[in-house]
């Protein structure tokens, strides 16, 4: 076979110069981000439409915090979900499970039902699969890429984000133009047509995936099985019991769920490192160096979910009520103003990937990181000067919500992707899975803190302090880390 013949047999066995698993999980995750998104566009404004528009007639204050809740405990489960991938279900049977899951949820919230009983329990579902899903679709993104560059499996990493973002458009083109007119239930079914195509495209592509992701990396042995058994029945019923006695006091409303499942995600996050650093059996010295470098990132992550993912909830809000709507000759829906970080990310992630190849392993992830927060600190700086003329009774026009969504799409891909690349080569080897889950834990506690602070400053000082405060926030962060580089660079080039 000539040079030029074998050249033709690589192009064609990949994809986009990349494996063509990368396909694969790249259509699944596609059509789950269009799950995901299209209800996002849709949630928050049906929490607040009154019952007339078939809408739970929820007030900003409660309906911000609860579709934070929602955005960021998608990620919270994803603790569960990396650790029984890694030691029951291996990462392909856990999307698999997952999708199923997610589907299932989307179902129950299509159901034309009054009252919120089949909505959260959608929600509830919804959350639990995308534990199993999110985690483990990304591992197996990274482990398609094993023995390969840092550069290229963060080049890998932006090419998996346009699939993500692909869906994103999608779904916020589709949903909120189906749930129109106040057909809420209409656009809950579009995000189950939507996941169900996901299943689809995900096991017709199981060869193309060959060995990667099959069964679990450490088995529990039968003596943990039978101990991880008595762990669930316990916790469960301590569980129900909880939730029971809580419901009796009376204190169990729309407004006290979000901040005890923010104090969750909190807890949480210390507790798995704590976990994590405690396993000093299973991991090496050098593993062990990179994950005192990753705590860092991790904290600087938290702070940049907790701006960014306000544009499922805040956001649109601002959208909703500020921005004119119809300035560029169309009736724009609010929950579709999103969509320009999804065309963005289209058009700047290959920029972006190709970008990290150029400057390769120089520019590091501690500067990428710090870059993302400027630039989302930036973003909320301007929608501060803007939430300000709106106060003054200017209509916000679209052009420049269109520059606050470059601004954020620029910080994401500075830091999202190349969150997942190195939380994959920092992890590890025994704990991948689950380290998965600890990187989705920073949008797990990020998310409702947003959304607890929205709650906390509006009332007091007005929508513009809040942008305000939480523009300084990410400004700050972004130089503190800064000058920590050096140190969280050589922590990083140990393992």
């Amino acid at each position: 076979m000539s040079h030029y013949e074998r050249a033709a047999t690589r192009e064609r066995s990949t994809f986009f110069g990349h494996p063509r698993g990368l396909a694969v999980l790249f259509g699944t995750e596609m059509w789950e981000r269009f799950s995901y998104y299209g209800l996002s566009g849709i949630l928050l404004l049906f929490l607040q439409a009154p019952a007339a528009q078939n809408g739970l007639g929820l007030d900003a204050t409660t309906a911000v915090p609860i579709a934070s809740i929602y955005s960021g405990a998608v990620y919270l489960t994803a603790l569960p979900g990396g650790w029984l991938a890694d030691r029951v279900l291996g990462p392909r049977r856990g999307v698999l499970v997952g999708g199923i899951i997610i589907m299932c949820g989307h179902l129950s919230m299509a159901i034309p039902i009054e009252g919120p009983s089949t909505i959260f329990l959608g929600l509830f579902l919804i959350i639990v699969g995308s534990g199993l899903l999110k985690p483990n679709i990304s591992v197996m993104v990274g482990r398609l890429y094993d023995g390969d560059t840092d550069a290229r499996r963060d080049s890998g990493f932006s090419v998996f984000y346009m699939g993500i973002n692909i869906g994103a458009l999608l779904g916020i083109l589709v949903t909120p133009y189906l749930a129109g007119d106040d057909r809420w239930h209409l656009g809950f079914g579009a995000a189950a047509v939507g996941m169900a195509l996901g299943l689809l495209w995900y096991v017709r592509g199981w060869p193309r995936l060959k060995g990667t992701g099959v069964g679990p990396g450490r088995p529990l042995t039968e003596t943990e099985k039978r101990k991880v058994g008595r762990i669930c029945v316990w916790g469960g019923l301590a569980l129900a019991a909880a939730i029971a006695i809580w419901a009796a006091t009376g204190t169990l409303t729309f407004q006290s769920v979000p901040r005890v499942i923010t104090a969750v995600a909190i807890v949480a996050a210390v507790w798995y490192f704590v976990y994590i650093f405690g396993q000093a059996g299973d991991i090496t010295e050098a593993e062990t160096a990179g994950l005192r470098a990753y705590v860092g990132l991790f904290i600087a992550a938290v702070v940049f979910w907790m701006l960014y993912l306000q544009m499922n909830s805040v956001l649109t809000e601002f959208a909703s009520s500020s921005v004119d709507l119809g300035a560029w000759g169309f009736d724009l829906p609010a929950g579709e103003v999103q969509n320009f970080n999804s065309i963005f990310i289209l058009i700047f992630a290959p920029v972006f990937g190709a970008l990290w190849i150029k400057l390769g392993d120089g520019f590091g992830a501690t500067r990428k990181f710090a870059l993302g927060l400027a630039l989302v600190g930036a973003a909320y700086l301007l929608l501060g000067v803007l939430q300000g003329r709106a106060d003054g009774g200017v209509l916000i026009g679209l052009t420049w919500m269109a520059l606050v969504y470059l601004l954020l799409t620029f910080g994401e891909l500075s830091l999202s992707p190349v969150g997942l690349s190195v939380t994959v080569k920092l992890a590890p080897t025994k704990l991948k899975g689950q380290m998965m889950g600890v990187w989705f834990l920073a949008p797990a506690v990020g998310t409702p803190l947003g959304g607890q602070a929205y709650a906390y400053i509006t009332p007091r000082w007005g929508e513009q302090a809040f942008f305000y405060i939480l523009a300084a926030l990410a400004l700050a962060t972004a130089v503190v880390l800064v000058a920590m580089a050096p140190r969280l660079n050589r922590l990083m080039t140990r393992t």
